[in-house]
């Protein structure tokens, strides 16, 4: 398999999305740099795209379709500490793509949005965890989601790359990101539909090139 190979498979299996293979591929190159320079990605999202920012770090954090074994180095210096403890790690870790949702902090959300301000929880996160070479990846099937939006100021003034996963019009995300990924619907579910296989396809394809 190739990279190209799963772009060219989300075409063929929906058709309406040929008019976005040219940004799929530009984010994934944003996401492929990163990753290579190591960096990591931030990923937010509300709703339905909160999930799916979750759904994301899963699939970059462990094995996806392909195997990610432990390269034999880090197996050693496992083994070197703990022999019995080491070589369980060394037989069951896998290769991860290092990523966060920032869903998932509640004590830092919910105290943030208590003391100071609900709209830049995310862009909190962005401002503590991010650093130039880091990717922020923006879910909102309108682009306007006001807090996704703040994040993503907060990444570009940090030195960041910003990506973002749209509909409609791509909304202000899609102006201040550095590629964004706008499906052709309007309807949020109909969105939401198609921006599980787009992200798919962009772990696909980073699952192909680095393991």
């Amino acid at each position: 398999m190739t990279e190209q190979y799963y772009l060219e498979n989300l075409i063929e299996r929906y058709p309406q999305l040929a008019s976005v293979r040219g940004s799929v591929s530009r984010v994934y190159d944003i996401l492929c740099s990163a990753f290579a320079s190591g960096g990591k990605l931030l990923v937010a999202g509300n709703g339905g795209s909160a999930a799916d920012a979750e759904h994301i770090v899963g699939e970059l954090m462990k094995s996806f379709v392909k195997s990610r074994p432990v390269p034999e180095q880090m197996a050693e210096r496992m083994r070197a500490v703990d022999w019995e403890c080491g070589s369980r790690l060394a037989g069951s870790l896998e290769g991860a793509l290092p990523a966060i949702a920032l869903t998932g902090q509640l004590g830092l959300s919910t105290a943030f949005l208590n003391d100071v301000d609900g709209s830049m929880v995310y862009a909190q996160q962005v401002y503590g965890y991010g650093r130039e070479g880091d990717v922020f990846f923006g879910i909102s099937t309108s682009g306007n989601a006001k807090n996704v939006y703040l994040a993503c100021v907060a990444a570009k003034a940090k030195g960041m790359k910003a990506v973002g996963l749209t509909g409609r019009d791509g909304g202000r995300l899609a102006r201040v990101a550095d590629a964004s990924i706008i499906v052709p619907e309007q309807e949020t579910y109909r969105i939401q539909e198609l921006h599980l296989p787009i992200y798919h396809t962009l772990c696909l394809m980073l699952e192909e090139h680095f393991f």
